[in-house]
């Protein structure tokens, strides 16, 4: 059986986890606390604690069937946890032959809104970006010689139910931003997990793979669609540049760009679930795009 251990048990792990056989695989997740632990265990898998600050010993425990490992926490001001306290268990682990590291197609920075992917040059515009990539280049590194094979996926902006523009207009807390010019790529939770059972079962040579739909988009275009779905009206439209935003959210505007994603399709044979935000939204509001 494989075993999965899965740094951090967030929503794309999570959305993972549902779309793998119980019968072929044995998945492990980390929290940094204990009830996180007991969320984990409570959805029928194996936890243990790693809050990034010191090395587990249940993590290295783990790590001597571990076949895979999908890595989501964040770096930090120290760099990678995982790496700065098993480096060396992970390239010991008698069994491991993958590693999925999860980053940001914010390593590419600002285009302007021109087309980037696997091959444009990383070229991070904030410190958050510059430590992912970093990252990046850490884990691609981790090898060194053993037969374990390393996949970084750049993700776009990740939605799902429970983190869309569906439920933010059913709360109330949906606006319509509008920055001339502005689009940004998405990417459904459940085709991140799509991509991720792909690249696991295939296992190509080590690679980086831009994880993202085939339509980049204005942001006040996909409310707006949503808004549609719910039959509700759309909210009005706010100037970016006099809207009240939090420095992250502020940040997210500061880069345009297209990404696109024919080596997820043409290497590890991907047919997304939902190619753009239209049938993503959908999805989750309950409805089909005609």
């Amino acid at each position: 059986m494989n075993h999965l251990l899965c740094f951090g048990f967030g929503f794309s792990a999570r959305a993972l986890a549902a779309r793998l056989s119980p019968h072929q695989w044995q998945l492990t997740g980390t929290s940094t606390s204990e009830a996180g632990c007991a969320a984990i265990r409570a959805a029928g898998h194996a936890a243990v604690r790693f809050d990034g600050a010191a090395p587990s010993v249940n993590v290295a425990a783990a790590l001597a069937t571990v076949t895979h490992v999908i890595v989501s926490a964040p770096p930090g001001e120290a760099g990678d946890p995982v790496l700065r306290y098993h480096r060396d268990d992970l390239r010991t682990a008698p069994q491991l032959k993958w590693i999925g590291y999860l980053s940001t197609v914010g390593v590419y920075g600002d285009h302007g809104g021109a087309w980037v992917d696997e091959a444009t040059p990383a070229n991070p515009g904030s410190l958050r970006s510059q430590r992912r990539l970093e990252a990046e280049q850490a884990w691609l590194a981790l090898p060194g010689g053993t037969e374990t094979i390393i996949g970084v996926f750049r993700l776009s902006g990740i939605y799902g139910p429970g983190r869309s523009a569906i439920d933010n207009l059913r709360d109330g807390s949906a606006r319509r931003i509008v920055k001339p010019g502005q689009v940004f790529n998405r990417i459904h939770v459940d085709d991140i997990a799509l991509v991720l059972d792909a690249a696991m079962a295939r296992q190509p040579a080590t690679a980086i793979y831009t994880v993202t739909d085939d339509e980049p988009a204005p942001p006040q275009d996909v409310v707006a669609f949503a808004a549609g779905l719910l039959g509700l009206p759309a909210p009005p439209e706010l100037p970016f540049a006099t809207a009240a935003l939090s420095p992250m959210a502020r940040s997210f505007y500061s880069e345009s760009k297209r990404v696109r994603n024919d080596r997820i399709k043409q290497e590890l044979g991907v047919s997304l679930l939902h190619p753009t935000y239209r049938e993503g939204m959908a999805a989750i509001a309950g409805q089909v795009v005609g």
